[in-house]
Parts: C-alpha cells; sequence; structure tokens
C-alpha cells in the first residue's frame, strides 16, 4: 500500500510568512514528509528556498538576518512604489538560478493577472520571475510582466492554496495561513492601508480554505507587522509551536487515509 500524498499550502502574509519556516522545520523532525507545496506571495517564496534544497538551519539564519534594505529599490511610483529588481537577483541567488522544474520538491507558486482577474499558476520556468510575481502586493511593488500578462499578488486571489495543493495530487493537504485580519490596529502609512486592505478582502475566502485543507495551521502573528520584517525569530518560533499543536491532527488524518485506501495496490 502506498504512503499518502501530503501537500502543503502556504499562505501569503508579508514577515508574517517567516512562520512559515517554523512549520516546516516541525514537519522535518517528526518525519512528516511534504510531496509538494503550492505557495502564495511569503509562501511561494519559502517553498521555494525549502525546495531548492536550502537546509532550514541556514534559512533560520538568513531570515534572522534578513532586512527591508535587501529589495527597497524605490521608483518613480506609476504603477508601484517597488521596482522589485532588487528581490529578484535575491531569489534568484538563493534559488541557484534554478527552473521551478528543476526543484526537489514540485511547487505551484501562485500569482494574480491584475488585468483580467485571473488566477496564475506557475509550476515551470525561472523561480525569480514567478516568485517575484507571486510577492507584488499592489500599489507596493510594480507588478510583474510575463508573457504579456501583469501580475500581482498570489494573495489577491488565492491566500492559502489549498485547491492547488490538491490539484497538485495531494492527498492530505495542509494549510498554513498567516495573515490573520486584526482590528484596530495602527496605520501608520501606505504599506498599512493596503495590507489591512487585502486582509479585510480575503476573510471569507479564508474560511472557505479551512474547509478544503485536512489541517489548517494557523500561527497567531498578527500582532506582528507584515512589512516592518522585525521579530522574525519570534514568528518563526509561533509557527514551530502551532505546528506542533496540530501534530496530533496531522497524524490523525495520515492514518485516517490508510484506513480508508488500506486495500489498494
Amino acid at each position: 500500500m502506498r504512503e499518502p500524498k501530503i501537500g502543503l499550502a502556504l499562505g501569503s502574509g508579508g514577515a508574517r510568512g517567516f512562520a512559515h519556516l517554523g512549520v516546516l522545520k516541525v514537519l522535518s523532525e517528526e518525519k512528516i514528509p511534504v510531496h509538494m507545496i503550492a505557495g502564495s506571495s511569503m509562501g511561494a517564496l519559502v517553498g521555494c528556498f525549502y525546495a531548492a534544497g536550502q537546509d532550514l538551519e541556514w534559512l533560520y539564519k538568513l531570515s534572522k538576518a534578513f532586512k527591508r534594505k535587501y529589495f527597497l529599490d524605490f521608483t518613480v511610483p506609476k504603477m508601484g512604489l517597488i521596482s522589485g529588481k532588487k528581490i529578484k537577483d535575491f531569489i534568484r541567488i538563493f534559488t541557484y538560478g534554478k527552473q521551478l522544474e528543476e526543484l526537489s520538491i514540485p511547487v505551484s507558486v501562485v500569482a494574480a493577472d491584475i488585468k483580467t482577474g485571473e488566477k496564475v499558476l506557475f509550476t515551470s520556468g525561472p523561480i525569480a520571475e514567478a516568485v517575484r510575481a507571486s510577492i507584488s502586493i499592489p500599489g507596493i511593488f510594480v507588478p510583474e510582466v510575463i508573457d504579456g500578462r501583469m501580475l500581482v499578488d498570489g494573495g489577491v486571489v488565492d491566500r492559502v492554496p489549498v485547491s492547488v495543493a490538491r490539484d497538485m495530487g495531494a492527498d492530505i493537504v495542509i494549510g498554513v495561513e498567516v495573515a490573520h485580519f486584526k482590528q484596530d490596529i495602527e496605520i501608520q502609512s501606505i504599506y498599512d492601508v493596503i495590507l489591512q486592505s487585502l486582509d479585510i478582502l480575503q476573510l471569507e475566502i479564508v474560511k472557505n480554505r479551512e474547509f478544503e485543507s485536512n489541517v489548517m495551521i494557523r500561527p497567531r502573528v498578527e500582532a506582528f507587522s507584515s512589512q516592518a520584517f522585525t521579530n522574525i525569530e519570534e514568528m518563526i518560533s509561533i509557527g514551530e509551536e502551532e505546528a506542533r499543536n496540530n501534530l496530533d491532527k496531522i497524524c490523525e488524518e495520515i492514518e485516517k487515509w490508510r484506513e480508508l485506501n488500506k486495500n489498494e495496490p
């Protein structure tokens, strides 16, 4: 009898997405395999770094040293404040210039076509371009143009891409949602306005994703800024803690699947 294929759906959430690393570490420590990853925005970035072969301990060190200056290349604000060239180079370097089809774990990167409203999936081609498209928060990053399509943040159309992981062939889908809406936060900048607006727009959609997944892990990182890139170590620890809190449920889902499929060759 074959073992179930486990897919991860890593959601958007800006800097809060570093909590994904904590989830990945716990799954690795507990020998729970990840057979495929679907990622939106920061989830796409973390998923591609991991699937490119970066060691988790090294990713922990990189994330703790991460600063906004690594991607802040301001431009004349016609379609966005940040041109995105620096972050694309950063992604290219730390994914070894690979194509998506060369990753050790299949990854689907989710972006949105700002003209048509369609969800766009990348499963092949340059990782840096696909992830750069997926992290293009509207109004902050200049959209990424690929094959004539103007692409923005995957979280606009699919914040936690559970259905994408399912379509990739996952028997069990573990979703990770890090972009909780928080009321009464202090709005201080255009970043806060845009990101809070996206959180509000996605409220109902995220609730539906929870029903579609087998397990939804929700690291409680809403107290942290999604754009400040501070408190990263704490966010990763919260990701670890919440993954451990869900281990029993994950194991139950695996056993349930085995029981239902025990007569399959």
